[in-house]
C-alpha cells in the first residue's frame, strides 16, 4: 500500500470518527434536553484536520497533474501530428465491391 493511500485511509477514518462524535454530541444534547448551538471545538478541529489530510492524500495518490492550458500540450506536437485525424480514416467502404473481380 502506498504512502498516499495510507494517508487517505487515515483521513477517512478520522473523518468518520468526527461524524460519529458529532452525532453522539447531538444525541447527548437531546438526552439532557439542551439546545444545540454549535459543535464543540475539538470536533470542528478534528473534521478540518481530516479534510485536509484526506485532500493531501488524494493529491498524492493521483500523481502529477497536467496543465490546464491547451497550448502546453500542443507545444510538443508537430504540425503533421496535429493535422492527423485518425477518426476519419475508413477502410471498410464500398470500394471493395466496386473493384472486386466477382
Amino acid at each position: 500500500m502506498s504512502f498516499g493511500k495510507i494517508i487517505v485511509t487515515v483521513g477517512m477514518i478520522t473523518l468518520f470518527h468526527a461524524a460519529y462524535s458529532a452525532a453522539q454530541h447531538r444525541s447527548y444534547l437531546r438526552m439532557t434536553e439542551q439546545e444545540f448551538t454549535n459543535l464543540p471545538m475539538d470536533i470542528l478541529i478534528q473534521t478540518l484536520f481530516a479534510l485536509v489530510l484526506t485532500c493531501c492524500g488524494v493529491c498524492k495518490v493521483v500523481g502529477s497533474f497536467r496543465e490546464i492550458r491547451a497550448v502546453a500540450d500542443l507545444e510538443n506536437r508537430t504540425w503533421d501530428s496535429m493535422n492527423s485525424r485518425t477518426s476519419f480514416y475508413v477502410f471498410n467502404h464500398r470500394g471493395k465491391k466496386l473493384f472486386s473481380e466477382e
